[in-house]
């Protein structure tokens, strides 16, 4: 078998590292002349780390993350505990990463075989027949595989081919983000994940890069729509302006901000299939989610693993929109209940409460929720779906 994944970026290289692991062919085509992230942070937690380290990532992972662990807390806007946040699965393994994309897109990248990745290949059209399936780029060149992977992002340019297009959600918010020194800072708790909240609003912090940067997050409400952009430049000084009179640890780190980017957040109700023959919708394609879980890449990187192990699984009686089918009816349930508790956190963060009692109530029991999703083993998961389903894996 051979796939083919349209899209280079977190979702696309995962899916595609999980499918080189189990022994499937596959070629990864970029638009982009180089693969690239911009500055932000990104969590990898319990549930995708499990997956990468059996994949043999585990040590590369180490070395460019940042732990995440000891002094992680919720605060209200004046910086009164709300309590701790959970960084641990049930067993107490503290599996979480606070990671810069660039880092771990290369980690990824360095994992595939020699000519896995093609870059400057923008896909501008599918078609499919009984012999497999074809794209076709706008550098004039074409490709050939049994399957396609739609790994292209909110805005995939291949989703249409599945189903009926719809614009992505504005959920009215910018989200302002950044990186520091974290030298600038030399009081900050080394390996904390912390969250202000208050107001309409929310900032959070975490370490990336082993600890030498900070990532931060402010997110404010907007009377008008923000680009979907992980580079547009952002004003350092509307953002200091949106936290005046904040917890002096908030404020005082936006004194030591120069320059921010800022992007626009959207999501999208849950599709009503991810499937057409021989293509397949992944990670943002096909579940697009708000940021307040932190689970948009650990989705995307346990989609790119339940779909290996059932490929795998595939016989040459199989046929392969079968098994995609298998893909859609495993992963829809559990994206589809993300999104939403996404949505909901974000309410929590946002302070949407006539009463912040019961926000920080919620707060509390919210662990229970994280640790559901800490415990997750997607690779189990779908070694047991499909011997319910009768197939031998």
């Amino acid at each position: 078998m051979h796939v083919a994944i349209v899209g280079g970026g977190m979702g696309g290289l995962a899916a595609a590292v999980a499918l080189s692991h189990r022994g499937i062919s596959v070629a990864v085509y970029e638009q982009s002349g180089v693969l690239r992230e911009v500055g932000a942070g990104v969590f990898i937690y319990p549930n995708s780390l499990r997956q990468m380290e059996r994949m043999g990532l585990g040590d590369a992972l180490a070395r460019v993350g940042a732990r995440v662990g000891a002094g992680s807390e919720y605060y209200r806007m004046d910086g009164s505990v709300v309590g701790k946040i959970l960084t641990t699965d049930s067993s107490g393994w503290n599996g979480m990463y606070g990671m810069h994309r660039a880092d771990i897109l290369k980690v990824l990248a360095d994992a595939l075989p020699a000519g896995a990745i093609h870059t400057g290949h923008k896909c501008i059209g599918f078609s499919q027949d009984e012999a497999g399936a074809h794209l076709s780029f706008e550098n004039g060149e074409v490709a050939h595989a049994d399957a396609v992977i739609a790994a292209d992002g909110i805005n995939s340019v291949l989703q249409k081919h599945v189903v009926e297009p719809s614009a992505p959600e504005y959920a009215g918010f910018r989200a302002y983000r950044g990186l520091i020194a974290a030298d600038k800072l030399p009081d900050w708790r080394r390996e904390a994940h912390q969250v202000w909240m208050g107001d309409g609003k929310h900032f959070m912090v975490f370490p990336v890069r082993g600890g030498e940067l900070l990532n931060y997050v402010g997110f404010v409400p907007t009377s008008s729509e923000t680009a979907e952009s992980w580079s547009a430049v952002g004003d350092r000084d509307e953002l200091a302006a949106a936290f005046a009179g904040w917890d002096p640890r908030v404020t005082h780190l936006l004194e030591k901000v120069e320059t921010c980017f800022w992007w626009g957040l959207y999501d999208r109700k849950p599709l009503g299939q991810w499937v057409n023959g021989r293509l397949a919708l992944l990670g943002d394609a096909a579940h697009p989610m708000l940021p307040h879980l932190g689970q948009g890449a650990n989705q995307a990187i346990e989609d790119g693993t339940a779909l290996a192990v059932i490929l795998q699984a595939c016989t040459q009686d199989t046929p392969v929109h079968e098994a995609l089918k298998r893909y859609e009816a495993l992963r829809q349930p559990r994206t589809s209940m993300v999104q939403a508790e996404a949505r909901k956190n974000g309410l929590r963060y946002d302070s949407k409460y006539a009463d912040l009692a019961q926000r920080d109530k919620e707060i509390a029991n919210s662990a229970q929720l994280r640790r559901s999703l800490y415990d997750h083993d997607i690779e189990q998961e779908t070694l047991k779906f499909l011997s319910l389903d009768g197939v031998a894996a």
